[in-house]
């Protein structure tokens, strides 16, 4: 699968800016960019040192079309294991598009979605964990994603798993050993050492597993639903929380007639905020597929934020006991899931009111989101429902569907394998799950992989990567 031939792309995103990079990597990108390049101080790219920077300009014939500096690595101490330069030129469309066809007609051909990458992890420079990981930091727009996709681009993962399958190979090259000396009914795989192998595997397994949960809240974001009755305040409470007009506030009950939905990160983690359509009777039918949806986001979300209006102790004439019994509703229905109660427009409410809320509520936040009173006390409550130990701890962490699909199938063969050691089953058959555990370890890293599942994954990345 391992291609030859030379490979450019825009490395920067696309559109004008101050500069761009233009990247080249394959066995003749060199010898391509010194047909092109004519440097300043009359240097070789042929002759001159890998990883060294030269002024100079691009020219096609006897035009010129920029002056750039070029970056050359030399294979295989670059990204892509191979030659490699990146023309750093300046950012107007024009030229980049001038440079990539000058490229095109010396003898490269456009990258494929994510191909240096690919190539990176074909030659061997990284594996193919580490190589997601670089999707994941590019993609990543907080503090958390950012912190795991970086842990995981350095190997920490991958040193993981690596580390306990070839502590499992050594053990199955000894079950793999007794096969052949099975008429002399030997054991050269100490038992009660495997036994305590396969319970430490099993453990940190189910540990890397636990981790997606937390992982994939901070790779995708917590959504939290705001819910309520008309006119009581979720719009304003949504522009508060993001301080910004990003949701229509009125006067008038249903205003909000679909959710609205935005992002807001608190403390390194990203809160998706959805603003729904109040809760109440209506006949209006637009109104009521907003209510229906309202139900569907209530479903989705991890948190639920429940507003009224606290000004007059009820919210549009029903009574402290009704708004009770539509809460106690919510925690039957969603029992799982954390429900925080918000009491709006606080700032209208005496002392001794104050006190009846919280008597008649316990669990009762008090705010006002037109004044932005309690704001930032609701923004550290919802990040207290995230478990961030495992972040702190600089602990393995777990994002990716497809290493977490290999994970919980290694976690059943090895589970296999600990039954059959305890039933004493025979070494043939104990090697076979012995092997499948193998193979989903090797999932992972890229040990065992297919030229579909490379396809697949490299799809995804951005141009240029």
């Amino acid at each position: 699968m391992i291609q030859q031939d030379s490979i450019v792309a825009l490395a920067t995103p696309s559109g004008a800016g101050a500069i761009a990079v233009v990247r080249v990597s394959g066995a003749d990108a060199i010898n391509i960019g010194a047909t092109v390049f004519k440097s300043i101080h009359d240097k070789d790219l042929l002759k001159v040192a890998s990883h060294t920077l030269h002024l100079g300009h691009i020219v096609d014939g006897v035009k010129t079309l920029d002056q750039v500096l070029i970056s050359v690595f030399k294979g295989p101490n670059s990204y892509t294991g191979e030659n490699t330069i990146e023309i750093s030129c300046h950012g107007s469309t024009y030229i980049q598009q001038q440079i990539i066809q000058l490229l095109l007609r010396s003898g490269c051909r456009m990258a494929d979605a994510g191909e240096f990458t690919l190539r990176a992890f074909l030659n061997g420079k990284l594996d193919l964990s580490q190589a997601e990981a670089v999707a994941d930091l590019i993609a990543s727009d907080n503090e958390a994603s950012h912190q795991i996709a970086m842990q995981q681009m350095r190997g920490g993962f991958s040193n993981e798993i690596a580390k306990l399958r070839e502590e499992l190979l050594n053990f199955a090259s000894l079950i793999e050993l007794e096969l052949d000396f099975a008429e002399e009914d030997v054991e050269f795989a100490d038992r009660t050492e495997f036994k305590k192998l396969l319970t430490r595997i099993e453990f940190v397994l189910k540990r890397l597993i636990d981790s997606f949960a937390i992982g994939n809240v901070i790779k995708n974001g917590i959504p939290v639903a705001i819910v309520g009755e008309p006119n009581v305040g979720k719009s304003t409470l949504l522009n508060a929380l993001l301080n910004e007009e990003r949701a229509i506030v009125s006067d008038i009950a249903g205003t909000t007639r679909d959710a609205i939905e935005d992002e807001l990160v608190i403390g390194g983690m990203s809160f998706r905020f959805i603003d729904t359509a109040g809760i109440r009777e209506t006949q209006d039918l637009v109104e009521s597929i907003g209510i229906k949806k309202t139900f569907e986001k209530i479903e989705q979300a991890q948190v639920i934020l429940y507003l009224f209006d606290a000004s007059e102790g009820s919210s549009q004439g029903r009574t402290l006991q009704e708004i009770q019994i539509e809460l106690e509703k919510i925690k039957n229905q969603h029992p799982l899931k954390p429900l925080v109660i918000l009491g709006n427009k606080a700032d209208k409410l005496s002392e001794a009111d104050k006190v009846v809320l919280t008597e008649a509520i316990p669990n009762i936040l008090l705010l006002s989101a037109k004044q932005q009173d309690g704001i930032e006390t609701l923004k550290n409550l919802l990040l207290s429902f995230v478990n961030t130990g495992a972040l702190r701890n600089n602990e393995t962490i777990i994002t990716n569907t497809r290493h977490y699909d290999a994970l919980l199938k290694a976690l059943q063969e090895i589970q296999k394998v600990s039954y059959a050691v305890a039933q004493q089953v025979p070494s043939d058959l104990m090697a076979i799950d012995i092997r499948q555990a193998l193979f989903h370890f090797g999932e992972i890293t890229g040990q065992v992989s297919s030229d579909e599942l490379l396809g697949n994954i490299f799809a995804n990345f951005c141009i240029g990567k």
